[in-house]
């Protein structure tokens, strides 16, 4: 067991009481892994406050920290800049980039270690972005919450319809990758397989937690879409059902529209251009492949197959987790 920087309360009152007990010094000094001067002096304090505060932890003045000097608007307000407009070529901080930026500002040298709990302090967290397209048109996407929006709610209420957000996915061979703790400088090792390939999904999400997936060995087209609306409106025999979806072309063919037509309990409604991230579904895939899957050790495409069926009948079981997943997305707040 290592011996901790500085010693707990309880753990001065135990070994004051140890002393007390009859215990020699050097024993109590042993067992709690201190200096015996530094029990002589818990003992000293204790007769002098005459009980337990005198163990108390004073606080004492330290170092400045270096940023002290600096007010927390002016620095972070640089953090909250991309940090193309100081000079790097992606948008991204780094720890060592913010160091570097700080001692041109403000003359000041700082450890990246020190620079990460100044971030932590302030309330900042080590984020991944979110992609956004550059063919994304904003005007394009405003316009959209402002007139089909109203429309999917209208159909919503009309036909107390279930809506769903649907997406396809690709479920690949290549495992993500985790993390795990290992001693410094020993990177771990993970099998899993060299082979290429993967299987296609289609899924669609409802914003009570309701679940629908199908898997295929194949790309999916224009009949695996229309199969999978029927097996939408067979989970919901005697419903109106609402699906949005994006504005790939087997959702937008002449053959799916015909389909849909002819379906008088299904009504149809198209995401903006390049919106994925107004697509709850998405996250359906992404926590598939981050959390599920991640470090699968499948090795063929039956396999891959047959236990992402077997996670996503996991998740659809979990209504709770699934009705958190949906509202992540932005769109969803707004329905």
């Amino acid at each position: 067991m290592e011996t901790a920087k500085y010693s707990i309360f309880e753990i001065r009152k135990r070994a004051v009481k140890a002393v007390q007990c009859g215990l020699s010094i050097a024993n109590v000094a042993i067992a709690y892994q201190v200096n015996r001067s530094t029990v002589h002096r818990w003992v000293e304090r204790y007769k002098i406050a005459g009980g337990d505060d005198g163990l108390i932890r004073k606080s004492v003045e330290g170092r400045p920290r270096l940023l002290s000097g600096i007010d927390n608007h002016k620095w972070l307000s640089i953090v909250l800049k991309p940090a193309s407009v100081f000079g790097y070529e992606t948008d991204f901080w780094t720890c060592g980039r913010l160091c570097h930026v700080l001692h041109q500002k403000f003359r000041v040298t700082l450890s990246r270690w020190t620079m990460w709990r100044r971030l932590r302090d302030a309330g900042l967290t080590y984020q991944k972005p979110e992609r956004r397209y550059f063919e994304a048109n904003e005007k394009e996407r405003q316009e959209w919450i402002k007139t089909e929006l109203p429309k999917i709610r209208r159909a919503s209420k009309k036909y107390k319809a279930v809506l769903y957000f649907e997406d396809e996915s690709n479920i690949s061979l290549t495992a993500l990758l985790g993390k795990t703790w290992s001693p410094c400088g020993k990177t771990p090792t993970q099998r899993v397989t060299g082979n290429r390939g993967g299987i296609s999904a289609m899924s669609a999400i409802s914003r009570n937690g309701s679940l629908i997936f199908t898997l295929h060995e194949k790309r999916i087209t224009s009949e695996e879409i229309i199969c999978f609306l029927k097996q939408i409106l067979k989970h919901h025999k005697r419903r109106h059902v609402v699906v949005v979806m994006d504005k790939a072309p087997p959702h937008t063919s002449k053959k799916t529209g015909s389909f849909i037509k002819s379906q008088k309990r299904l009504h149809r409604f198209f995401l903006p251009a390049y919106s994925p991230d107004w697509n709850p579904d998405e996250q359906v895939w992404n926590h598939l492949k981050h959390q599920e899957l991640k470090g699968h050790q499948a090795k063929t495409k039956a396999e891959i197959k047959l236990l992402a069926r077997k996670k996503l009948i996991k998740m659809s079981k979990n209504s709770h987790e699934l009705r958190g997943i949906f509202f992540r997305c932005f769109v969803a707040e707004l329905l």
